[in-house]
C-alpha cells in the first residue's frame, strides 16, 4: 500500500508519460477508489502537476521554445485562415483595433484589406509590412526594441505606445492556453507587450487554434476572465470549450475553411 503523497506523485508521473488518463483506468492502476483517485487529481491539479477534465486527468505541456516566425506561420495554416476569417466578421467598418503580434494575427492582417475605413495599431512588423500600402487603414506603428524571433516590437517604448490609446477590439496571440494557469508566452517582454494590449481595448479577443490549449510557457500574460472572446477551431476538445465558457469567455469555434459557430 502506497503512502498518499507517495501515490500522487506515482499518479502525477503516470500521467505525465502517458499525457492523459481516465479515473477509472488509476483506480484500476494504483487499487483505490475512484473517489480517492478524483480527491488526489484535485490536489495535483492545485499544485500545477496536471489538469483534471471530465473523467479523468491530461498532462501540462511545459512548452517554452519559440520557432521562428517564418517556420510557425504554416503551422495549422488551414485553421489560423478560419479563426482570421471569423475575426474580420467582428470588425466593422470604422472600427479602432489593436493587433498583437503572431501568425494568427497576421492572417488577419491580410482580411482587413477589404476594410474602406480602419484605424490598426500594432506591434507586429509582419501586419504592419501587409498593411502599410492599403489606403484604408491608418496605420499606427508602436515602435520598440524588435524580437527578431517572432518579429514583434516589444520593450518599455512599446507599452508606452499601447497604453496611450484605447481601441475598440484588441486581437490576441497566445503561445499557451490553460485553464488553471491562463495564457502565457515565453519571452518576459512579449509578455508584457501583451499585457498592455490587454489593457487598451474594450473588448479583447484571443486567437488561438487547438494546439496552443493545454500548454504553458514561462511568462504569464492573463487570467482566462481577461479575454473577453476566444476564437478558436474544432480541433479544441469539448471539455476545453466548457471550461473556457465557465471563464466567462463566450467561444466561436470555426472549421478550416469554414465559418465559426458561437457556443
Amino acid at each position: 500500500m502506497l503512502f498518499e503523497e507517495e501515490r500522487q506523485q506515482k499518479i502525477a508521473d503516470y500521467v505525465q508519460t502517458r499525457e492523459r488518463a481516465s479515473v477509472q483506468e488509476l483506480a484500476q492502476q494504483f487499487q483505490v477508489s475512484e473517489s480517492t483517485v478524483r480527491r488526489d487529481l484535485k490536489i495535483l491539479e492545485e499544485s500545477r502537476q496536471l489538469r483534471r477534465t471530465h473523467g479523468g486527468a491530461v498532462a501540462l505541456v511545459h512548452d517554452n521554445s519559440e520557432p521562428p516566425f517564418m517556420e510557425k506561420e504554416d503551422s495549422y495554416r488551414a485553421q489560423k485562415e478560419a479563426i482570421a476569417k471569423a475575426a474580420a466578421a467582428m470588425i466593422q467598418e470604422g472600427d479602432t483595433i489593436v493587433l498583437d503580434s503572431g501568425t494568427t494575427t497576421y492572417y488577419l492582417a491580410k482580411e482587413l484589406k477589404a476594410f474602406k475605413q480602419l484605424t490598426v495599431v500594432t506591434n507586429s512588423v509582419m501586419a504592419a509590412q501587409e498593411l502599410l500600402t492599403h489606403q484604408g487603414i491608418d496605420l499606427v506603428l508602436t515602435g520598440g526594441s524588435l524580437r527578431h524571433e517572432t518579429l514583434a516590437m516589444v520593450g518599455p517604448l512599446t507599452e508606452k505606445a499601447l497604453k496611450s490609446v484605447y481601441v475598440d477590439k484588441a486581437f490576441l496571440a497566445t503561445n499557451g492556453l490553460d485553464p488553471l494557469i491562463g495564457l502565457t508566452t515565453p519571452n518576459i517582454l512579449e509578455a508584457s507587450a501583451k499585457q498592455s494590449i490587454l489593457h487598451s481595448a474594450k473588448q479583447v479577443i484571443l486567437l488561438a487554434d487547438h494546439s496552443k490549449y493545454g500548454k504553458v510557457s514561462f511568462a504569464k500574460v492573463a487570467e482566462l476572465p481577461d479575454i473577453d472572446h476566444c476564437i478558436t477551431d474544432d480541433g479544441m476538445p469539448e471539455n476545453a470549450r466548457e471550461e473556457l465558457e465557465a471563464a466567462g469567455i463566450s467561444v466561436t469555434v470555426v472549421h478550416a475553411g469554414g465559418k465559426g459557430h458561437e457556443l
